[in-house]
């Protein structure tokens, strides 16, 4: 693999100068081993363009979302899981490109919100998971965001659930630090109309952010990148003050080009966002969730269930409509 050095010189600024930021979980810099980030060659994007040549829909949906870097969710869909995101991560290496990977498959996954409920059979099975997970990746690169909505999704639990499941991320850190040195893993903050940065920052704290490279904001959701850039600076001075460091902050910008209209489950009138790239007020703005791709049986995503990608709502999508 070819080594590049990428000034992060954006995401530097995005922070005051007062932060003391703690040393990464991982000496390497997944960014300069590579040179810019992987397109899925298999989303669900690109899967329907390439099976709907003739639909009028395609050409737009092929040049505006399937061909931009994007990430791929992993899960109990994905099968053996350490040869799926070894397969993953190893295409990704051949062309020398950067991939980003979701794991998605905490025990009680979504218990509160219920829309993408599931997840491992029990917090073991997802230990046994999570670490072949890493160990799939192994000393390729990476960037890794750790379980969407699992800090957020605590409104309907006990302490022992929130326990139980702040000692499942602490684990799967442990196992990308001691399998996958080469990848930067950010475990998910949810997004600024969710919980105050204090609870955030406490949330991530206690559930080992310290192992961490840094964390993500916004995924799956449509918020504007200016709200969640200050938002992951509250989380930020939060973090500074009370424990005494900082962390890199990583936003979602796959939905988020019109903003949010106070509902996150395949509201109508959304845009696709900045395409995924360094810098832009945070240390990256990622793709993370795929247009298109629905929230659920909800919104103008009536009757499909979530991850199934709509096209007509990917289309409406890259024009705002």
């Amino acid at each position: 693999m070819r080594r590049r050095l990428h000034a992060l010189t954006a995401a530097l600024l995005a922070l005051p100068l007062v932060f003391a930021a703690a040393p990464s979980a991982h000496a390497a810099d997944p960014t300069t081993l590579t040179n810019g980030f992987y397109a899925d060659p298999d989303s669900s994007a690109k899967r329907w363009a390439a099976a709907n040549p003739g639909d009028g829909r395609a050409g737009a949906i092929n040049a505006s979302i399937a061909n931009t870097p994007t990430a791929r969710w992993f899960g109990s869909w994905s099968g053996a899981i350490g040869t799926a995101a070894g397969a993953y991560a190893g295409a990704a290496d051949r062309v020398d490109k950067l991939p980003i990977l979701v794991a998605y498959n905490i025990y009680n996954r979504d218990y509160c919100g219920g829309h993408s409920a599931g997840g491992a059979a029990s917090p073991s099975a997802y230990r046994s998971w999570i670490a072949q997970f890493a160990g799939g990746i192994a000393n390729r690169p990476a960037v890794v965001i750790l379980e969407p909505d699992s800090l957020g999704d605590y409104g309907c639990m006990n302490q022992a659930q929130i326990d139980e499941r702040e000692g499942m991320l602490t684990g799967a850190l442990a196992e990308f630090s001691r399998q996958a040195p080469n990848t930067w893993v950010y475990m998910d903050a949810g997004n600024p109309r969710w919980a105050d940065a204090a609870t955030m920052a406490r949330r991530l704290h206690e559930a080992g952010l310290r192992q961490a490279h840094g964390f993500s904001l916004n995924v799956s959701n449509y918020i504007p990148t200016a709200e969640n850039t200050s938002y992951g600076n509250a989380v930020n001075r939060e973090l500074s003050s009370r424990y005494g460091y900082t962390k890199p902050f990583i936003v979602d910008t796959s939905r988020n080009g019109n903003g949010s209209n106070g509902q996150w489950c395949n509201p109508s009138g959304r845009r696709i966002g900045t395409p995924t790239q360094l810098g832009g007020g945070a240390e990256m703005l990622l793709w993370i969730k795929v247009p298109g791709e629905s929230d659920g049986n909800c919104g103008v995503g009536g009757g499909s269930s979530a991850g199934q990608f709509l096209p007509e709502v990917a289309y409406k999508m890259i024009y705002g409509y």
